[in-house]
């Protein structure tokens, strides 16, 4: 009995010992860096849903490293003016009546480039053409040709528009911050027009999808000739959408959260034909006379009766 309880126990050290010595034999051999979604810890939200594009694309991990290096030199020279303006430390507490703070300039290539311009012929849903150039005047000139004619496809029923919108503000290492508005309650545009309306939107993006597509809406009515026009429309004016339905349950802007401003023009109402808006800056104001905080009626109904 003796005998078979110690060949028993030979025999199980000797496996422990040969499973060892394989644990072992294998940790030294060299094994390639895991590439595993635990190390992807910088979440990038795909906009447009769980396929995104960048990941399909192969591209080589030395051409990732000298990109990241170019981009490294740009992103250090952006905190280092971070830093300059946190030590500066120079809020404004007071916001004087008429003061106007300018949001966007038009002056120059610079601040041209900070817009991006689209239409529906670049998803080939239409036949309209824009562009933001510099005006002769020396200002931000957004023209083109918009036209309602329907690529003929058989999928496409409306066409006809043309978009500018503001580049999202970030901070340096790819950061995206929202715009805070505040301490105003006015948007003030100069502006010289063609005589046609012009639709002025403010984007209001959160963090979940169901949230990307609030956009506050308002209407720039522009007179034409060749004077310019100064609109100022308080932000209680405008009015909630989401992917372009006018929402029924309406909400006051959420002005610390403003992603970015667009411009559109679309050929509803046998419109087609040239455009051209010039833009000289849009700024932002505090109007102490101005005191109503939404202009439309913010009720409470059944749920599964309201649009969403």
């Amino acid at each position: 009995m003796g005998s078979k309880i110690l060949q028993r126990s030979i025999s199980l050290l000797s496996q422990h010992n040969t499973l060892l010595k394989t644990a072992l034999t294998n940790r030294c051999q060299w094994k390639p860096i895991s590439t595993s979604a635990i190390n992807q810890l910088f979440h990038e939200k795909s906009r447009k849903g769980d396929f995104d594009q960048r990941t399909a694309d192969k591209v080589p991990k030395k051409t990732h490293i000298l990109n990241g290096l170019r981009e490294l030199k740009n992103e250090i020279k952006m905190w280092q003016e971070e830093m300059k303006d946190h030590l500066k430390m120079d809020p404004v507490l007071i916001y004087r009546p008429g003061e106007v703070d300018v949001a966007f300039r038009f002056n120059n290539n610079d601040a041209l480039d900070k817009w991006v311009v689209s239409t529906d012929s670049d998803h080939n849903q239409g036949f309209s053409t824009a562009a933001l150039e510099k005006s002769p005047a020396g200002y931000g000139l957004f023209h083109g040709n918009v036209r309602s004619e329907v690529p003929k496809d058989g999928r496409v029923k409306r066409a006809g528009y043309c978009n500018m919108k503001s580049m999202r503000s970030r901070k340096s290492f790819k950061r995206e911050v929202a715009l805070n508005w505040t301490p105003y309650n006015t948007l003030v545009l100069k502006v010289r027009g063609d005589g046609r309306n012009y639709l002025i939107n403010i984007h209001t993006e959160g963090y979940f999808d169901v949230l990307w597509h609030d956009i506050y809406h308002y209407v720039l009515y522009t007179r034409g000739g060749p004077h310019w026009q100064t609109t100022r429309i308080p932000f209680s004016k405008f009015f909630l959408s989401s992917k372009g339905r006018i929402q029924d349950k309406q909400y006051p802007i959420a002005l610390d959260k403003v992603t970015s401003l667009s411009f559109s023009v679309g050929a509803k109402g046998d419109s087609d034909g040239p455009f051209s808006l010039e833009i000289d800056y849009v700024g932002l104001e505090f109007d102490p006379n101005h005191v109503e905080e939404f202009a439309y009626e913010m009720y409470r109904m059944p749920k599964y009766l309201v649009a969403t």
